[in-house]
């Protein structure tokens, strides 16, 4: 029986050839299977999918769905053959509803306008059917990027697929959602359809794919049935050596006699894009030498949190401080002055400027400083140096510091953030899902970081979607649910503790579960 997909010798480059992504790649795909594709960031896992959902070309090689040559210029060719693409960077129109956004490039029955009301009803049944949440009304922007995601797989499973590829779905989901996501997924392998799951985390691998490619520096490092490897072997695969799954960090002892408060948060309340309660009377502080983990549901303010601690979002009431200075009120330069990094949820929307080099990316915050410049005018030559130095120290993958950022993948993107924000000894760190879109190797070596830039003094806020690494990194963990904090507990608390704190049950208050 044909393969759903096979390409075979697949070659692309990048940058005029200086960029070699994929090298003669071969890939196959089986008829109601689960393929996960493996690889460091830059391996060419994303390129050689997009290949194949027609956003880019091949420069050489033959691609054939269910046994028959096709030639795939364009998505929509992709999407006559049944190939539908999740996106990690996520394509959807941001001043367009959800519904709006699902109907584009579709035919209405009711041309020359669009069928809404019919749209809006097969996007409630779909969301219910499969669990995914999300509201076919709101608009794009005023969505938090958790629900942006839904938004996109909802809109693919509209359009009906037979081929489905994902780019790093589970990014933004909790473990409860990604057991239901990958009930889904089970549900359309029972159904027939095929689906290519790119990952960067092992444990999906072994709990929902039948087969994995791992693919490294752009050519093929092994395809294989995951019930015949092993996550350690995978790993050597695709890094070349052995990864420490298990960090190990100094205890952390609060100092209650002498408190070092870096960052205090005193009754404070803001408000959400759509003009919504998003942060309910929010109380606490973290310690220099500390790691606050916040935990719960993506959409449950933890992204509001972050931006009224860098001075992007304006509150309603209470007061921020950092290091017994107040910033209420004060815009984000008075936060980067008085040592507070960010490192931002969505890095194309607030963490770089796309269309400038990796060298200017790196010291976008610090270009007034005498470091780099003098009356106005850049110096050209400390800022190359800079950029040398965290290329080489991140393993930021690059033709060089002056290609533009958004020629690079979306793991070395985020490793130009890091680079800027951490290496600056930074007395706050706010970190908002600092590991998403990272490979194995990046992602150990980011904790590692984070536990560094602890053990070194900083007070880290740090909000991730992964339950593992808030309670691997955490001394303690603050649990969100509705812009309330439903309890902050120690970082030894169990899973089982936390996800009921996610669902809702006030840890503050025992005898209520406001689920």
């Amino acid at each position: 029986m044909a393969y759903a997909v096979e390409m075979s010798n697949i070659c692309k480059s990048f940058n005029k050839g200086k960029v070699q992504a994929l090298d003669g790649v071969n890939f196959t795909l089986g008829r109601a299977k689960i393929h996960g594709i493996l690889g460091e960031n830059g391996a060419g896992k994303t390129t050689l999918m997009n290949v194949l959902f027609g956003l880019y070309r091949a420069d050489s090689g033959t691609i054939c769905v269910n046994g028959k040559p096709v030639e795939i210029h364009r998505p929509k060719d992709a999407r006559a053959l049944g190939i539908g693409m999740v996106h990690q960077h996520f394509m959807l129109v941001r001043t367009m509803t959800v519904a709006e956004n699902v109907v584009l490039g579709l035919p209405s029955s009711k041309a020359p306008f669009l069928d809404i009301k019919s749209a809006t009803s097969k996007l409630l049944e779909l969301s219910n059917v499969f669990g995914l949440k999300i509201d076919p009304g709101a608009k794009v922007w005023q969505l938090s990027v958790g629900e942006q995601q839904r938004a996109e797989i909802v809109s693919v499973l509209y359009r009906g697929v037979d081929i489905l590829i994902l780019d790093e779905p589970t990014a933004v989901l909790t473990p409860a959602e990604t057991r239901d996501f990958f009930k889904m997924l089970g549900k359309m392998k029972a159904e027939g359809k095929s689906v290519v799951l790119i990952t960067h985390k092992l444990e999906e691998i072994f709990d929902i794919a039948d087969e994995a490619t791992v693919l490294r520096n752009g050519k093929l490092a092994c395809s294989t049935e995951v019930s015949n490897t092993s996550k350690q072997e995978l790993t050597r695969m695709m890094v070349g050596k052995d990864v420490l799954f298990n960090l190990k960090k100094s205890s952390y002892e609060k100092n209650a006699l002498d408190s070092n408060e870096r960052l205090k948060v005193k009754n404070l309340s803001a408000l959400n894009n759509k003009g919504l309660s998003a942060l309910d009377n929010l109380n606490f502080s973290i310690e220099a030498g500390e790691i606050l983990g916040v935990a719960g549901v993506d959409g449950n303010g933890q992204s509001e949190l972050c931006e009224v601690l860098t001075g992007l979002r304006r509150i309603e009431s209470g007061d921020i401080s950092v290091n017994g200075t107040s910033c209420t009120g004060r815009e984000p330069k008075a936060f980067i002055d008085l040592g507070v990094a960010h490192i931002p949820e969505d890095r194309h929307m607030t963490g770089m400027a796309m269309n400038m080099d990796v060298s200017r990316n790196l010291i976008i915050k610090d270009f007034d400083r005498k470091e780099y410049s003098f009356l106005g005018i850049l110096k050209s030559g400390a800022i190359e140096r800079n950029a040398d130095r965290a290329i080489a120290e991140y393993e930021i993958k690059t033709s060089g510091a002056e290609a533009r950022v958004r020629e690079l993948s979306g793991g070395n993107q985020q490793k130009i953030i890091l680079a800027r924000e951490l290496g600056k000894n930074p007395k706050v760190i706010i970190a908002n899902q600092p590991t998403r879109g990272l490979d194995i190797g990046a992602t150990e070596y980011v904790r590692q970081k984070l536990l560094e830039a602890r053990d070194n003094g900083a007070a880290i806020l740090l909000v991730s979607a992964d339950l593992e690494e808030i309670m691997q990194l955490s001394d303690r963990i603050a649990v969100m649910y509705r812009g309330r904090m439903t309890g902050i507990v120690p970082g030894a608390s169990t899973m089982e503790e936390i996800g009921l704190m996610m669902a809702g049950y006030d840890n503050t208050k025992p005898e209520a579960c406001n689920a």
